[in-house]
């Protein structure tokens, strides 16, 4: 499907409004939008994602992982695919704010087709999340 990019929805649960903000608003820069006692809207990148207080969280659920280029992936997991300069810019970010990582910043699929820069990391509530981005944007979904 060739189309223009549209904001994607998300709403995901999460143990803690207070952690939630904290991640999604001061760590990542994701300005806050609506809000209530039971969730809050964040701005990803001018993508709507929506924390959804859920206080029987089990915050030790299993996450399945898939090996991909020697890793072990978790799913499920979001993000977003970032401009270079800003992915390295926000892994930065991270690694300053001792961010434990799943996968270290690392460059995949180095000068082949669909080289990428990517990380995974949880936030406070165990919700996987990838950043990545394309030396070559053109190449997102190239075979």
């Amino acid at each position: 499907m060739n189309s223009p990019l549209a904001p994607f929805h998300l709403a995901f649960p999460v143990h803690d409004l207070a952690a939630a903000r904290a991640f999604y608003g001061a760590l990542l820069g994701c300005p806050e939008g609506r809000s209530n006692d039971q969730w809050v809207d964040f701005d990803l990148y001018g993508h709507q994602i929506v924390a959804h207080l859920d206080k029987q969280l089990d915050l030790s659920r299993r996450v399945h992982h898939n090996p991909v280029d020697g890793q072990g992936v978790p799913v499920p997991h979001f993000g977003v695919v970032l401009p270079w300069d800003a992915w390295h810019a926000l892994a930065e970010r991270l690694q300053a704010a001792g961010t434990e990582f799943v996968i270290e910043p690392y460059v995949r699929f180095r000068g082949a087709i669909g080289e990428q820069a990517t990380m995974f990391f949880h936030d406070p509530s165990g919700n996987a999340l990838e950043f990545k981005a394309f030396k070559d944007p053109s190449k997102l979904f190239a075979k």
